[in-house]
């Protein structure tokens, strides 16, 4: 076990100090008194006999959970302690001398949930402490402080308590964190853990936000044993009590390049719209604002617009009669159709700058363009093994179809990827169609009039219909591989297939 080592090596290190003590004042040994030489002997015999107990020593470093297999399906995206967390990415990498869990930020604070009543089953009401051995990683190596809590949810009602850590200096990275269930409280079915990342000193000074790292993690008793944990529980996330069945992913995205912005309430910020962003400004385009509130709202204003100074999405409230925004406190969405409702049709009209606004202290962290679709509900999932690949922007790269998926690929199926990429997209290319190389989900751009895949930036769905449309509706002349392809750095965590619910 990873905590094994300097545990063995220093009872091995106390026992030679303790016999180069006696040798060394062997000439004195004689004058001392019995009592004390057996005192030192029995000391000596303690130390020696600990330093050779290795089966004990394994016992009391073992862990629950070490990743050494790579799976960690039982975590993922909490949004109940925060509804403005970010969407970190997961993965399993090489750190410390082992693997560890690596949770990649989105550039905003980290909050992973942690599955452990399903981990725990039937032993989740045993639950007492959790330990995790974490450190944190800013890409450029160097060392920045980092702070976070480990929230636990607990009994009927999922009360939270929470106990803060923290890495404040080099030499203690990683370090053994812990959490202990409150007196009173019951762990069981329905409760989870989160593992937060919160304050990063490398951010504020401008720095990539830190990767955490989860080398381990050990469940005990309240006796102090270690409990056994079922690492093929997936991870559910828990219910925020947010409607999000008005939000919506994008096509054909354009991204606002540096939209990055906060104020106090009532307070406007902003930036000059480019010339990419005035183009994609169309009937049936959507403003999707990526961003944190004090009271969950979000609206823009268009301080030039030639009808005067002009507030969207705030609804009737001195938004001069415009609908009110869709917010969830992390996810805003703003139609064309209402920026023109006060504007006007003509965008040549609106300005050249676009700000955002809400009544609270506010925070937006991007902002882009496109057209909005929704995502399909998706039954009779059929999972891909090996489809994690990755690349650079335009590099494809792949796997081979197994039969399974192959007989999943009929008419009304679709197929979802779960992925992250520099610019949010991500397409399908069947390199082996025998209609010759086919690029699949982008769109007219050199995708062969395939309509654009429906992503958001962590999830992408090409159905059925799309690849057909270009590789032909007899699936046998589609090749045996299939790759995604982006414009920027890409990587797929997994793939799957599934029959559309619609």
């Amino acid at each position: 076990m990873k905590r094994l080592k300097a545990k063995k090596i220093a009872a091995l290190l106390l026992a030679s100090s303790m016999a180069l003590s006696l040798v060394a004042c062997g000439g004195k040994q004689a004058t001392q008194t019995d009592s004390t030489s057996a005192t030192e002997a029995e000391e000596t015999a303690a130390a020696e006999d600990a330093a050779k107990e290795e089966p004990a020593e394994e016992a009391a470093s073992e862990v629950s959970i070490d990743f050494e297999d790579g799976v960690f399906g039982f975590v993922g995206n909490d949004k109940t302690v925060n509804s403005a967390a970010g969407d970190s990415t997961f993965s399993v990498e090489d750190y410390n001398g082992g693997k560890a869990l690596k949770i990649t930020s989105s550039g905003k604070a980290i909050y992973a949930g942690i599955q452990a009543d399903a981990l725990l089953g039937d032993k989740a009401s045993e639950l007492k402490t959790v330990e995790m051995t974490v450190g944190t990683e800013n890409p450029d190596g160097t060392f920045y402080s980092t702070a976070g809590n480990i929230y636990g949810f607990t009994g009927e009602k999922n009360n939270k308590s929470n106990t803060a850590w923290s890495v404040y200096l080099e030499t203690a990275n990683p370090k053994t964190i812990s959490y202990t269930v409150p007196d009173g409280e019951t762990f069981g079915a329905g409760n989870y853990l989160v593992l937060s990342l919160e304050n990063d000193t490398g951010k504020d000074k401008g720095a990539t936000p830190a990767n955490l790292y989860v080398a381990d993690i050990t469940f005990k008793d309240a006796s102090g044993n270690v409990l056994a944990a079922d690492t093929s529980a997936e991870y559910v996330a828990a219910d925020t009590g947010s409607d999000r069945s008005n939000l919506c992913a994008l096509t054909d995205v354009v991204e606002f390049e540096g939209f990055a912005v906060s104020g106090d309430g009532w307070c406007q910020a902003g930036f000059t719209m480019p010339q990419e962003i005035l183009d994609a400004l169309v009937p049936g385009s959507v403003v999707e604002i990526t961003y944190s509130s004090e009271n969950g709202e979000i609206w823009l204003v268009m301080n030039e617009a030639a009808v005067g100074w002009s507030r969207v999405g705030q609804g009737n409230y001195d938004g001069s009669g415009s609908d009110a925004a869709v917010c969830d406190g992390s996810k805003a969405y703003i139609t064309y159709e209402q920026i023109a409702a006060i504007c006007g049709d003509d965008v040549s009209t609106w300005g050249t700058t676009m700000q955002c606004e809400a009544s609270g202290a506010w925070e937006v962290y991007g902002v882009r363009v496109g057209t909005a679709s929704e995502f399909k509900m998706i039954n009779n999932l059929v999972q891909v093994p090996d489809s994690a690949a990755s690349g650079d922007g335009w590099s494809q790269a792949g796997f081979t179809m197994p039969q399974e998926m192959i007989d999943a690929l009929v008419p009304g199926s679709v197929v979802t990827i779960s992925y992250t990429s520099e610019n949010g997209e991500l397409w399908v290319v069947m390199n082996e169609a025998a209609v010759g190389w086919s690029r699949v989900g982008q769109g007219n751009y050199d995708g062969s009039g395939s309509d654009s895949a429906v992503c958001d930036g962590k999830t992408c769905q090409v159905t059925y219909e799309q690849i057909a449309a270009i590789c032909g509706d007899d699936v046998s002349t589609w090749g045996t591989t299939m790759q995604c392809e982006a414009s920027g750095a890409w990587e797929v965590y997994s793939v799957a297939v599934g029959q559309s619910a619609e």
